[in-house]
């Protein structure tokens, strides 16, 4: 969507002189600006050449508002209107409100401002010295490094629970391990993360080398420009930058190669546009040579608003000041473009600048299955505790049964018979001893929450984001865009979506605008663009021998065309010709010219900020009315091939509050009129009322006719000045202009007071193209169970016909719409809606089909709402009644919304549902809504990158949606949560073989199992494999996924990851472990084999068992996952043997006195198959009586064919417009 401009204001300067016999004599003024504008992005040509002196930045607001409906309509109702509401309260992004653009409210005095002394580095760092040029993206020094990252790491709370564990490990009394083994599993995740974290900061460091290393050329005392580094620059130094060349520091323009001090720079490092914007120096400095120019800057402290600046300049020691805006600031990492140099004071340098204050990231999220595996963490603390008490409470009791046993018992002994004194052990009574026996126990057992999950999470999801990003289905050809994947930390979430909040332009059209017709005089010229093919290419211009012809061709209406070729001296033919020439000159288009094969043919790229401006062009030129230069005072017009020039003597830009824009043409004539273009509401406000009343109306249906076809309409209107209504504008912009404070409430005033009392001229109708792919898109989803919201700031008629072209509504939905203007009017509308949603839900049946989608709408019902609404519903009482309605519908469009009511609409559905929102856009003013959202996606379009840096994830296209959500959501989510569940059931199983042996071992803590090999267990024995698995496993292939997208409900209904399966998962690993305990100790109870030996064995046991475990839920096996698996289980042997045969640790040898015998292996066998007969068991059973839909159609991949249908159609009978009117 749109995004908002800063308030540009130029100095008064003088129109360039030009050829032209008939100079226009009017007093010169400046292309002015009024305040912000919201515009449409294009990128510019960067090695074009350009043909004009100036780029006013202007963009016109392409749309308009929606006409007043005051109660809830349906397909067979129509509505009584109400008396006309109060005007709407504006709602708009911050930027969008010329209140907040810059500072220019209020004066800055001296204590709250930064003086910079021009040309004086040393005054202007005196007494306060301002930081260097240098910068710090890093987060880490030397010597922060170690406590800074482990401050970091510690913020998860199992990494304490871990640390103080080990802690307790090392007093005596309590050691169950050796000091080493009980830190070094917690040593390995800390010190992964913390390389990890290294490199990322040392590539950090290096960037930031290179960065200040840059050379920069500054003003020396020897009055000559010097290279110096970047590092090394100081506020109130002067510096020089060339063309193509990236803004050192934030820089206040004092000179420009333009004799009238204009310079153009791309912000495509700053805020990701490509678009030129233009930026200008004061003419009080552009005039005075920079050697001897002495001058104070007051301006405002360092910020983060990228879009406002606030300053003045006083020079020479005058007492006049000279205001400074955001058209007079160049920020560091901007690029100068077509302008050969400019000279700037350096204002803000290092940290103080403003892209330095911007770059903190995106809001961190956490995962639903991260924020579920929280409460099954918990669980497994309670059945930790659980453990270790009974274990304590066994322990005591056994203690006081045998209290006069303990000197010479085996475990206890009090006294030592070693030597030939008697002498006593540490002892300190029983209930000192049962105080240990807890601790130790909950040391001993402290597997059971399993540390390597974090660290193994974060390798899948690195895995899982590279087959993202190399997946060519997500590759955005047309530029070149791969998939991003900005957040990490949130992949599974994209398989549980429910809710995707879209926006409109840009998002599911491409912003890319063709005129397709127009209404001009009060006649609609849209039947022959609709009739004919037939292309205008012989509009050209000759210059210096090259034949000149606009970029892009329009198809042309031929009753038109021939209108202005050969009705001009009629009323009906000159107002056509001043309809086109208001295209042509109201406007800031600069023309690029562009070489083609042929040398003699040249083609005029015109180049804006706005999309709709760029196609209004092409259209006047494919008319007869071609731009084809700009300068700062003026620009010219090949009128069917006679140039003419006309005087730009002011320019008042669109801004939220008046949604239109003004510019003041001086004629040959010596006559001037002023040629006005904005939206139908504010445009139809100003006309006046004596004037062409059939015209008005004819437009105004017109328009509605335009918005039904998806069509983004503007209205065009002009009106006569006189020259004492001139002098009196002329007069009112200079004081507005030069005014320290309120500078952008003036200048909108004196905006407002020339655009009034207008003539009608006509509209347009602009198309704005769906991208490929978005109807199927849509369907998809539909399909999938996932509701699409319509979220767009366009009038309510053409984001319809867009919800019907693009598959979102369809011609079987009842609509609901709801325009209200008061809090009583919405009040009643949404009982009305709440009342029709009751009445269409209790005559649908009932959903047949499972694999459909759950909780899919009975019966297709449409919300449609518009912004005036959401002001009195969000926020209040009536927000429940909203949800409750909202839910209840199929799909639902939000007309006329503000930013921050897209975002308020997301915390709706998100504060009162489970389900998981995905909000997608690609503009500044969807920002707001991708943050709010669990997932953010951005639009990498022609919109600039805002929403993209603001994102989790960014794609090229809305139709990628399917693949990113339906393919590699769902696979995320399943090996996700199956990696969690298998990890839970892998350590609990080790847990329980140690519980069991305590019991049998006089709750003395002792262990079996080589204190080594429980430290390896959750590393080398079973790590690898669960990884593998995690990111390359796949339970259906891409092509069922995406034929079948009813299969992408599992995610939604939580299938893969739930109490339930924990909770047999866990009883699963109980049973395994009884298994693995008993069936050894019955086999050797009456041996003599060591504790060892047998540890030895259940080692084995447990890490084959867990592994089999794995390979059975495995839906693709390859050879990376049969390495994976069986080199697991070989390295946990050859583990096994080493740390058998180290004489210093404890069970030397015992591995190979264990294997040699029969009942080793039979053993180990017997486990095997009585551990797993449960699980077997019931996975056959499962699939084969009570199957799911993903079991359904693997099968189906195997052993069907994959093009018959996977269900049976069920017909889905709905509520039809004549059974609804005939309802009592």
């Amino acid at each position: 969507m749109a995004s908002d401009r800063p308030l540009l204001i130029p100095s008064p300067r003088t129109p360039v002189p030009s050829d032209d016999p008939a100079p226009i004599t009017f007093p010169p003024l400046a292309a002015t600006r009024s305040s912000s504008s919201s515009s449409r992005r294009k990128s510019a040509a960067p090695h074009s050449r350009n043909l004009s002196v100036e780029n006013v930045g202007f963009s016109a607001e392409m749309r308009s508002s929606s006409k007043t409906s005051f109660s809830i309509e349906t397909i067979s109702r129509s509505v009584s209107k109400q008396q006309q509401p109060p005007p709407m309260p504006r709602y708009g992004s911050r930027r969008s409100e010329s209140g907040h653009m810059s500072s220019s409210q209020k004066e800055i005095s001296d204590a709250d401002a930064r003086l910079v002394y021009i040309n004086d580095p040393d005054r202007s760092n005196s007494p306060v010295r301002h930081p260097n040029n240098s910068i710090r993206t890093t987060k880490y020094s030397v010597l922060t490094f170690l406590p800074k990252n482990l401050f970091e790491q510690f913020h998860r709370v199992a990494y304490i629970y871990f640390l103080i564990l080990a802690a307790i490990n090392q007093i005596p009394q309590l050691g169950v391990f050796t000091p080493a083994a009980s830190i070094l599993p917690l040593a390995f995740v800390l010190g992964v993360t913390a390389v990890k974290d290294a490199y990322e900061d040392y590539r950090r460091h290096r960037s930031d080398r290179t960065e200040n290393s840059r050379s920069a050329s500054v003003l020396s005392s020897s009055s000559d420009f010097q290279p110096k580094p970047w590092k090394d620059i100081r506020v109130g130094e002067i510096i020089r930058v060339h063309s193509n060349e990236t803004i050192p520091c934030d820089l206040v323009l004092l000179a420009t190669s333009d004799p009238t001090g204009v310079a153009y720079v791309q912000t495509i490092n700053l805020d990701g546009e490509s678009n030129l914007k233009t930026r200008y120096a004061k003419q009080e400095t552009l005039s005075k040579p920079l050697e001897t120019l002495t001058a104070i800057i007051r301006c405002e402290k360092p910020n983060r608003n990228i879009y406002g600046f606030h300053g003045n300049v006083e020079i020479d020691g005058s007492k006049q000041r000279v205001s400074l805006g955001p058209s007079n600031i160049i920020l560091r990492g901007c690029e100068l473009k077509n302008t050969t140099w400019v000279d700037g004071v350096a204002v803000y340098t290092g940290k103080d600048t403003k892209v330095m204050l911007n770059s903190s990231g995106a809001q961190s999220k956490r995962s639903r299955l991260e924020t579920h595996m929280n409460r099954e963490t918990i669980i497994l603390a309670v059945a930790l505790f659980v453990e270790c008490t009974i274990v304590t409470v066994l322990a005591g009791a056994w203690l006081g049964r045998h209290r006069d046993q303990l000197d010479d018992l085996t475990y206890y002994r009090k006294t030592d018979f070693s030597d030939r004194e008697v002498g006593k052990y540490n002892y300190y009574g029983i209930g000192w001893e049962v105080v240990f026996t807890f601790f130790m126990s909950v040391i001993l057992f402290q597997v059971m929450i399993p540390i390597a999950l974090y660290i193994s999470m974060e390798l899948v999801r690195l895995g899982q984001a590279f087959f993202m990003i190399q997946d060519e289905s997500l590759f955005d050809k047309e530029r070149g865009n791969r998939f991003q994947c900005r957040a990490l930390n949130i992949n599974e979430d994209l398989g549980q979506i429910k809710y995707v909040f879209s926006d409109k332009t840009g998002t599911l059209t491409e912003n890319k605008m063709e005129f397709r017709c127009a209404s001009v005089v009060g006649v609609n010229y849209s039947g022959g663009a609709a009739a004919t093919d037939v292309v205008e290419e012989g509009v050209s211009v000759v210059v210096d021998e090259q034949i000149w012809r606009p970029k892009m061709t329009v198809k042309t209406d031929p009753e038109l065309l021939k209108l202005l070729r050969t009705g001009e001296g009629t009323e009906e033919g000159d107002k056509a010709r001043e309809f086109f020439l208001a295209l042509a000159t109201c406007n800031t288009i600069v023309p690029i010219l562009s070489e083609t094969e042929d040398p003699t043919v040249r083609l005029i790229d015109y180049q804006g900020e706005s999309p709709d401006e760029q196609a209004l062009l092409y259209a006047a030129a494919a008319y007869g009315f071609m731009l084809i230069e700009r300068t700062s005072g003026h620009i010219v017009v090949d009128v069917f091939g006679q140039k003419q020039r006309f005087d730009i003597l002011g320019l008042h830009e669109f801004d939220s509050d008046r949604k239109r824009m003004s510019v003041i043409v001086g004629f040959p004539d010596k006559t001037v009129k002023v040629f006005i273009k904005g939206a139908d509401s504010s445009m139809f406000g100003v006309v006046d009322k004596m004037l062409n009343v059939d015209i008005v109306q004819s437009t105004k249906s017109h328009l509605h006719t335009f918005s039904t076809l998806g069509l983004r309409t503007l209205v065009i209107g002009v009106r006569e000045m006189s020259n004492v209504e001139f002098e009196e504008w002329h007069s009112s912009y200079e004081k507005a202009n030069t005014a320290l404070f309120g500078r952008g409430s003036l200048l909108k005033a004196v905006a407002m007071n020339i655009e009034n009392n207008i003539s009608i001229l006509g509209a347009s109708g602009i198309e704005d193209k769906l991208q490929q792919g978005v109807p199927e898109a849509i369907e998809s989803l539909r399909k999938a169970g996932i509701k699409v919201w319509l979220l767009t700031g366009d009038k309510q008629e053409t984001a319809i016909s867009i919800g019907f072209s693009s598959n979102l509504l369809t011609g079987e939905m009842t609509q609901i719409i709801i325009n209200s203007h008061s809090k009583e009017s919405c009040k009643k509308s949404l009982a009305d809606a709440l009342a029709i949603t009751k009445l269409v839900a209790g005559n649908s049946p009932a959903a047949e089909n499972s694999i459909a989608g759950a909780d899919a709408v009975k019966s297709p019902l449409a919300l449609i709402i518009d912004g005036t609404s959401l002001v009195y519903i969000l926020e209040t009482e009536l927000e429940e009644e909203l949800f409750e309605v909202a839910t209840s519908c199929s799909v639902v469009l939000c007309c006329r919304v503000a930013p921050l009511q897209k975002a308020g609409i997301v915390v709706l559905i998100k504060s009162r549902t489970d389900d998981m929102t995905l909000a997608i856009g690609d503009g500044a003013n969807d920002v707001s809504m991708i943050q709010k959202a669990n997932v953010g996606i951005g639009i990498s379009g022609r919109e600039g990158r805002q929403a993209v840096m603001a994102s989790d994830f960014a794609i090229g296209q809305f139709r990628f949606l399917v693949p990113l959500l339906l393919v590699h959501g769902h696979w995320n989510y399943q090996r996700m949560a199956y990696m969690i569940l298998y990890n839970f059931y892998r350590n609990s199983i080790m847990v329980f073989v140690l519980f069991w042996y305590v019991l049998y071992t006089a709750f003395s803590l002792t262990t079996a199992i080589s204190e080594w090999s429980s430290v390896l267990y959750s590393v080398i024995y079973t790590a690898l494999p669960t990884i593998v698995v995690g990111i390359l496993d796949k339970d259906l292939n891409r092509k069922t996924l995406l034929k079948y997208p009813q299969l992408y409900g599992s995610g939604q209904r939580e299938e893969r990851y739930n109490l339930k399966l924990f909770i047999l998962t866990i009883m699963d690993s109980v049973w395994q472990s009884l298994a693995i305990f008993f069936i050894p100790y019955l086999a050797y109870r009456h041996s003599t084999v060591d504790g060892s030996s047998i540890g030895d064995l259940w080692t084995l046991a447990v890490v084959i068992m867990v592994n089999l475990h794995l390979g059975m839920d495995i839906f693709r096996w390859n050879w990376i996952v049969h390495a994976s698996i069986w080199g697991c289980i070989v390295a946990t042997v050859i583990c096994v043997i080493i740390i058998d045969a180290l004489p210093i640790l404890p069970g030397f040898w015992a591995i190979f006195h264990v294997m040699g015998t029969w009942v080793f292996w039979f053993c180990l066998l017997a486990i095997l198959i009585a551990g797993m007969i449960p699980r077997f068991a019931t996975k056959a059973f499962t699939e084969f009586f009570i199957p799911s839909d993903i079991q359904i159609a693997r099968e189906l991949e195997k052993f069907g064919n994959i093009n018959e249908p996977l269900v049976s159609e069920v017909a889905t009978r709905t509520l039809s417009i004549h059974q609804q009117q005939n309802r009592p």
